[in-house]
């Protein structure tokens, strides 16, 4: 059966068709492919397409799914493109093809040579945002941002260990979760950087998250969710612009009975945690959200026991917000992205590292579009091992974002 033309099908809607035979596995991965061939040297989202293995992939599910019409497992993801963050993406995502996911690329991370990491190389060049391709797409997942939002794929992995999953989401207009710390599988031995998604809904993250998790569907929470609004964690000095949007956004979800702002007893004042990340980095490799540790580090004083100590002092303060709400929202990032030269002395990271240093999972929704016609977003911060929590609440502001367009 031929693809449907116009909006690119979700992951959801790649999989029902998949597994009910109304779509086949080959012509949905060849649909990706052609996107690709299409978009990609404009974009430079891809260091590697796998265009042969993608197929080969592909006919093993349709060919799975022919055999086995009665009693075919349940895959989940049958046929759905993905791609896979960097090189070595591929050996995190064994859950994701047991799930019936066809991995059809690796997507572009920061190149060598530079202090700093929100930006991508991809295998043409430099990765450009797909609102302004003067402007950096975020990093350090920048590719699997790129090519979620330009409808390439309708997933792909990521790593956050400083906001490398959630930055780029908000540059790039869509949903970016970071799961709880040491809750899946990582490389990274400083715990900071831990695996994550980038998706057009919050319903296609949701079956990643089951997927990777093992978690069944989330039942609806109860609504609205009580929140705390911070424009800046009590240091970030965000940009006017930013915060505006992402109030903006608050404002929206509130009218539609998704949250309700509570005003916490203590306000929230967390200490900068740059210092205390860095010196924690210092003890092993992974991603990074904002410039690299390379040259930085060397000009702090690497005290591991002072690290710890604001470690501990946050996660008190975080504990003491969350035992009065169940989410803190945010700005994602406190500046809209930057062009191609760098970020100069701002870090992009400064509302978002806190959370890799605490564990708490965290997760970027589109919150509109600044004055240079690039989006923004609202972070949205929860307990640990509240991902279906976060992804829940996302699924409602998508739902009405949807009833207002629609009128109803």
């Amino acid at each position: 059966m031929p693809l449907p033309a116009g909006e690119p099908l979700s992951a959801g809607e790649i999989a029902a068709g998949v597994r009910a035979r109304e779509l086949r596995a080959v012509d949905v991965v060849g649909a990706a492919l052609e996107r690709i061939e299409r978009a990609d040297p404009e974009l430079c989202a891809f260091v590697e397409v796998w265009d042969e293995d993608a197929l080969r992939r592909a006919g093993e599910v349709d060919a799975l799914l022919d055999r086995r019409a009665g009693g075919a497992p349940p895959l989940p993801l049958a046929g759905v493109p993905i791609a896979v963050k960097g090189r070595h993406g591929l050996r995190a995502a064994g859950p994701l093809l047991a799930a019936g996911c066809v991995a059809v690329g690796a997507t572009s991370v920061p190149g060598p040579g530079t202090p700093w990491q929100t930006w991508g190389l991809g295998a043409r060049g430099l990765t450009v945002n797909p609102w302004r391709a003067d402007r950096t797409p975020g990093g350090s997942s920048a590719g699997a941002a790129v090519a979620v939002a330009a409808g390439l794929v309708p997933l792909a992995t990521g790593g956050d260990g400083a906001g490398s999953v959630r930055i780029p989401a908000a540059w790039c207009g869509v949903a970016g979760l970071k799961t709880t710390g040491g809750r899946l599988p990582s490389a990274d031995r400083t715990g900071l950087a831990v695996p994550g998604v980038l998706a057009r809904t919050a319903s296609d993250a949701a079956v990643w998250w089951q997927v990777v998790s093992g978690e069944p569907a989330a039942a609806r929470p109860p609504l609205p969710v009580p929140a705390v609004w911070s424009p800046d964690v009590g240091f970030a000095g965000p940009d006017p612009e930013p915060v505006a949007l992402a109030r903006a956004a608050v404002e929206r979800l509130v009218a539609a009975g998704v949250v309700r702002l509570v005003r916490p007893r203590v306000p929230l004042r967390l200490t900068d945690p740059g210092p205390a990340w860095l010196a924690l980095r210092s003890l092993g490799t992974g991603a990074s959200g904002s410039r690299s540790t390379a040259g930085l580090a060397l000009d702090l004083d690497l005290d591991l026991a002072g690290a710890h100590r604001v470690r501990a002092g946050n996660n008190e303060r975080l504990d003491r917000l969350f035992a009065e709400a169940e989410l803190l929202l945010t700005p994602t990032a406190p500046t809209a992205p930057h062009g191609h030269e760098g970020p100069g002395d701002r870090y992009s990271t400064s509302l978002t590292w806190a959370f890799n240093l605490s564990g708490h999972p965290a997760l970027s929704l589109p919150a509109g579009f600044g004055a240079d016609g690039c989006p923004a977003g609202l972070h949205l911060v929860a307990r640990h091992g509240r991902e279906a929590l976060l992804l829940a609440v996302t699924r409602e502001a998508e739902a009405s974002q949807g009833e207002a367009r629609t009128g109803s």
